[in-house]
Order: C-alpha cells, then sequence, then structure tokens
C-alpha cells in the first residue's frame, strides 16, 4: 500500500511496543494517545502549572527507547479484526524475528483441514531460516524506522496540559496535541506526522504513555501526493498496560480507521483492531525454531 505504509510502519504490533510507549503517536498509522475524563482537582492544577508538556513527551519517548533495549522477548495472544474477518495468533518473540501459530479465525478453533496446513507452514517455515532471516531483517528495518518517526515526536506536535486524570492504580498527565507548523519532515514517512492532533495520557510518575488517541485533521499527501494520500477523518487508538508476569510496559491494543488512496490511484480503507493479551516470558536467547516447537505443542490450539 505504498503511500499508507509511512502511515501503517508505527501502528504495526510490533509497536503496539512502541508506538505504546508514544512510540505509535505512531505499526500502519503514524500516532496514537490515551486517558479519561473527569473534573481536575487543585492539586492537578498545581500540577499542570508545574510540568513542562514537551519535556514530559521527551521523557516518555526516552523512556520507550530506553526499554526497547531491556526488552526481554515474550509470548502472547493476538487477536486481530480485520473488516468483518478475525484471527487469533499465538505469538513468540524470538532473536531470530516472531514466530506466530494461527489458533482461530472467527472465534472458532481451526478445522482438522485448517490445523493440518498450519502444521504444515510451520514446518515448512522451519526448514526455511532463510525465509525467517527475511522476515527478520523486515522487522528490524520497520523497528529503525519506527524509532526515527518516534524520535520526532517532542517536535513535529505542539502539546498543551490539560490537567491530570485517574489511570489505571495512579495519575496521568492529559496532553492535547497539534502540529507543529514549523516542523519540516525530513523524509517521507515523517510527512503524516503533520496531519495529525489528539490526545495523549502520560502515566505520572514512571512518565509511561497510556493512551494515545490521533485524529486526522488534513489530508495528508505522502511524498508530495505521488505515492498516495491519507483523508481527513480517520482515527487511531493506542493503549498500553504494565503486565506483572512480564515486568513490562506492553501495547495492549491498536485500533485505526483510515482511508485514503495508493498511489492516488487505489482507494485503501483500513479498519482494524489488534487486542494482545496472556503476556508470558520466554527464555532469552530462544531461536525460532524452539518458538516453532513450543507453538505447534498441543495445549497452544486451547488459547483464547
Amino acid at each position: 500500500m505504498g503511500a499508507l505504509r509511512a502511515v501503517a510502519l508505527v501502528t504495526r504490533r510490533r509497536e503496539l511496543r512502541y508506538a505504546a510507549s508514544l512510540g505509535a503517536f505512531g505499526r500502519c498509522g503514524v500516532v496514537a494517545m490515551m486517558g479519561a475524563s473527569g473534573l481536575w482537582s487543585m492539586a492537578g492544577a498545581q500540577t499542570q502549572a508545574a510540568v513542562d508538556p514537551v519535556a514530559l513527551v521527551r521523557s516518555a519517548v526516552q523512556q520507550r527507547l530506553e526499554e526497547q533495549k531491556r526488552h526481554r522477548p515474550v509470548r502472547y495472544v493476538l487477536r486481530k479484526t480485520d473488516g468483518d474477518h478475525e484471527t487469533t495468533k499465538a505469538i513468540i518473540e524470538t532473536k531470530d524475528g516472531d514466530v506466530a501459530r494461527l489458533i482461530a479465525i472467527n472465534g472458532q478453533s481451526l478445522t482438522a483441514q485448517q490445523e493440518n496446513a498450519e502444521m504444515g507452514r510451520l514446518d515448512m517455515l522451519a526448514r526455511s531460516p532463510e525465509m525467517q532471516e527475511r522476515r527478520r531483517r523486515s522487522e528490524r528495518k520497520d523497528e529503525a524506522r519506527i524509532n526515527a518517526v518516534v524520535g520526532m515526536l517532542p517536535d513535529a506536535e505542539l502539546y498543551k496540559l490539560e490537567g491530570t486524570v485517574a489511570c489505571g492504580s495512579g495519575q496521568c498527565c492529559r496532553l492535547s496535541y497539534t502540529p507543529n507548523p514549523t516542523f519540516q519532515p525530513p523524509d517521507l514517512e515523517a510527512e503524516a506526522l503533520r496531519g495529525f492532533a489528539g490526545e495523549v495520557w502520560i502515566e505520572e510518575t514512571q512518565r509511561r504513555l497510556v493512551r494515545l488517541d490521533a485524529h486526522v485533521v488534513r489530508d495528508v499527501n505522502i511524498g508530495f501526493g505521488i505515492l498516495g494520500r491519507l483523508d481527513k477523518g480517520g482515527t487511531i487508538e493506542l493503549q498500553q498496560e504494565f503486565e506483572g508476569d512480564v515486568q513490562e510496559w506492553q501495547p495492549t491494543v491498536l485500533k485505526m480507521n483510515l482511508n485514503g488512496k495508493a498511489l492516488m490511484v487505489k482507494t485503501v480503507t483500513i479498519r482494524i483492531t489488534e487486542e494482545a493479551s496472556d503476556f508470558e516470558p520466554v527464555p532469552p536467547g530462544i531461536g525460532y525454531r524452539e518458538a516453532i516447537a513450543m507453538l505447534k505443542k498441543p495445549s497452544t490450539s486451547t488459547e483464547r
């Protein structure tokens, strides 16, 4: 999807890790943020006066990048709804890239025929290290692009602290943001940042992104309109939570409702919801063949 790939890079599931740290403001759309509503107390007003919104965003971005360096591989379940079609996959992160097993379609366990096909696919992957290596290189390339976009967030948007709200067991700073008119995108992927506005919630003590809501406030041409366009009116929502079983903040919800054109000819509609759950640690340094063996165990087929 040429043009929308720039927007798609930041909201894909890996940066449901990222993007999750303010990162996904952006693995399909570039920006998304978080929160709740409520009246602000006097303490909230004092916080508003004391906090530098841009410094807060910079801190959240830095936290994400630092946590990414320390990230340990996990196993999780990802349920994805794309239009009227829903799939559920068990995914394991490895040093060789992610490995996934399809375990349900539209809420139903796989038929015997579908299960055999999935086992055959995994067996073929186990015999094809070059295929997994291509995937790993693609993941790393996307990750680098996302990190570059995330690093631009403090400068690409104008932030305003709206107050503090309850979030989880603590408090979040709720910030609104609009495009910074002086921001000059250095590349095509950063171009989409000029068309988003919305709100972001950042947990006060740990400086972690909790939720990001983004709205496409104007048509965004990618590559001067040569590659494509993202239409005004689209939305992105991202949420992340601290997962005690793996002792890390993890992206848990990603919603995208976007319209546009690829190469200014083909109409593209994205209606995707991704929900990640059941996070578990896996052994450090695990390889992709080991992950395949784990995924092929019978118990996997009953996961939701």
